[in-house]
C-alpha cells in the first residue's frame, strides 16, 4: 500500500479555499465535505435497503438520509441487527421508535431506551418493560437527565 495521497481536483480546490480564508483556516483542520445528498444517493439507499446481506441493510438503517417509508421497512426487518440499527439512529421518526419499543428483541428495545430522541411516552412504556435490562437502561437515562437538570440549576 502506498503512503502517497492523491487529492481530487475538488479536494485541492477546497484546500486552497481553506488556505486563503483566514476565518476558516483558524477553525477547520481538514474538513472535506461530501457532495450534497440528492436523489441519486437516496435511490442508492433504497436499493441497499433490500440487499440480501443484513450488514448492508444495517448501514442503511444507520444513515441520516433514509426516507421514512424505507425506515419503516427496515424497522420490520427479520434481522435483529437491522432493527437495532434503526433503534440506534437519532433520525428515526418517533412513530417508528414507538413501534420498536414493543419489538420481540430485548436488544432492540434496549437501544430504543437509550436513543436520545425517543419520546417520553415510549420511555414510560419501556419503564415497565418485561426485561430488567431495559428497565435499568430507562432508569439510567432518567438519572442522566436528572443530573443535567441539577447541573443547569
Amino acid at each position: 500500500m502506498s503512503c502517497i495521497r492523491f487529492n481530487t481536483p475538488a479536494q485541492r480546490a477546497q484546500l486552497d479555499m481553506l488556505r486563503n480564508d483566514k476565518k476558516l483556516n483558524e477553525t477547520a483542520v481538514a474538513q472535506f465535505l461530501g457532495p450534497e445528498f440528492g436523489e441519486t444517493k437516496i435511490n442508492r439507499l433504497r436499493t441497499m435497503a433490500v440487499d440480501k446481506n443484513p450488514k448492508i441493510r444495517e448501514s442503511v438503517a444507520l444513515s441520516y438520509h433514509v426516507p421514512e417509508e424505507v425506515m419503516w421497512n427496515l424497522a420490520k426487518d427479520k434481522n435483529e441487527g437491522v432493527r437495532i440499527c434503526v433503534a440506534r439512529n437519532e433520525t428515526t421518526p418517533c412513530d417508528i421508535l414507538r413501534f420498536l419499543a414493543s419489538d420481540k428483541s430485548e436488544q432492540v428495545r434496549s437501544w430504543v431506551a437509550v436513543n436520545f430522541f425517543v419520546p417520553q411516552d415510549v420511555m414510560e412504556t419501556l419503564a415497565s418493560d418485561k426485561s430488567a435490562s431495559v428497565r435499568k437502561l430507562v432508569a439510567w437515562k432518567a438519572s442522566l437527565a436528572e443530573e443535567e437538570l441539577q447541573a443547569a440549576s
